[in-house]
């Protein structure tokens, strides 16, 4: 069975959030200096590869790098390790992983949010799976060196232009969400957001003293062409995988940004995409028409800022970010393949961290989105994302989705409810 959450019908942070309540086809192809040794005592992870292997006939590792991060990162994170053991095991899959520091952690080993041994890392890796960034101890830091800054990095740096977020609400948790079970029961959005321009990488950008002795901000909203063209073909690729209809959100009428990108995305839907039924909303429209009518829209693309705004508040239409997984793309190379990052939506949750509270699913659907999106292993990725539907049927639940009547578990527990309905369709 494909999964739902790429597929219609048939047809992969930042904050301390944790909160309750080619083309893209299905099966796509595929700080400077010496960073220190760390002992493997302290550190042991950013020392060795673990290998999961283990028999000469399965197919060849592929090369990971894991970013658990900070607060809930590691947690999370260690749920997607017992995940891939299983698939090592059960000989469907091998995969050979490098850890790293990223965000708070990192800044705490050397001084940066993301070391450039690391980033050599990941951008020699086939795919990069992040835990999440950032927590109150770092705050007061220099905005230069904030955990948040190594995330942005990892996206420029790494290209990684197209921010996949689905919004799909399991039919289990329909009645967790805020708003009318009616307005949400079968939901299916997909937001793609452009990650690497606009307003967060524009130029010029920063605080400057007045003469008068107030103090200025400014911050560039800009795009050019090629951005916008590169991120509408992903989006078009999608929508018509799906039930070929793409929403293009800007707002056209008081910023040229916005005019250019109704341009641009209308050009590319003319010429190349006529098969896919293409409109237009202001952002602050769609906003309200996210919680006023969800299931209007299939596929939505939008800009850096909107992106980040529109996707957050899809979010929570499912009940939990805890449940959101997202993914980011790069260019397809000569040979198909992208190179790519996969996060869960929710922050690093300091407030639960250590406490064995925290959802893993998040995580573990956007390790199935990166098995689907960089490894073309379709039939692994439908097998986690069923074992999801199977453990969220049987009433297993974290405190962020909690229900009444429903058994109440730790994130440990759910890694067993998932490893154990995992097996039963090995």
């Amino acid at each position: 069975m494909k999964s739902a959450l790429f597929q219609k019908r048939g047809g992969g942070r930042e904050g301390h959030r944790q909160k309750k309540k080619g083309g893209l086809g299905h099966r796509p192809r595929r700080g400077s200096g010496r960073q220190p040794r760390i002992a493997r005592s302290k550190h042991p992870a950013l020392t060795r590869t673990t290998p999961y292997c283990f028999s000469e006939t399965m197919m060849s590792a592929k090369k990971l790098l894991f970013l658990p991060g900070d607060g809930i990162g590691p947690e999370v994170m260690a749920q997607v390790r017992r995940v891939m053991d299983w698939l090592a095991a059960s000989g469907r899959a091998t995969f050979e992983v490098e850890d790293g520091l990223v965000g708070g952690v990192a800044y705490d080993a050397y001084g940066t949010p993301l070391h450039d041994d690391t980033m050599k890392l990941a951008l020699e890796a086939d795919a990069v799976l992040l835990g999440a960034v950032g927590g109150p101890k770092w705050d007061s830091l220099d905005f230069a060196v904030k955990p948040e800054r190594g995330l942005l990095r990892l996206r420029k740096d790494m290209e990684l232009f197209a921010n996949l977020r689905p919004a799909l609400v399991f039919d289990a948790l329909a009645e967790a969400s805020s708003l009318k079970t009616e307005l949400v029961a079968g939901l299916d959005i997909l937001i793609v957001r452009e990650l690497t321009g606009g307003v967060y990488f524009g130029q010029p950008r920063g605080i400057s003293d007045l003469p008068n002795g107030e103090r200025r901000g400014v911050n560039t909203q800009v795009y050019d062409t090629h951005e916008i063209v590169r991120v509408a073909r992903v989006a078009f690729d999608l929508a018509r995988k799906r039930d070929k209809r793409l929403c293009s959100v800007e707002k056209a009428n008081v910023m040229e940004s916005g005019l250019l990108w109704r341009e641009e995305v209308t050009k590319i839907g003319t010429s190349e995409f006529p098969d896919v039924a293409l409109s237009h909303m202001y952002a602050d429209n769609c906003a309200m028409q996210l919680v006023r009518q969800p299931k209007q829209f299939d596929v939505i693309v939008t800009d850096n800022l909107f992106g980040d705004l529109l996707s957050d508040c899809a979010a929570m239409l499912t009940g939990s970010l805890g449940m959101l997984p997202s993914a980011s793309l790069g260019e397809a190379d000569a040979q198909g393949r992208r190179k790519a990052m996969y996060e869960p939506v929710h922050g690093s949750a300091p407030d639960i961290a250590g406490q064995n509270k925290a959802n893993p699913l998040a995580t573990i659907l956007s390790f199935s989105m990166m098995l689907r999106y960089s490894f073309d292993l379709a039939a692994e990725a439908d097998l986690v994302d069923q074992a999801v539907r199977d453990v969220l049927a049987a009433g297993i639940r974290t405190g962020d989705i909690m229900q009444p009547g429903k058994t109440l578990v730790g994130t440990s527990g759910m890694g067993d409810a998932l490893l154990d309905a995992l097996k039963k369709h090995g």
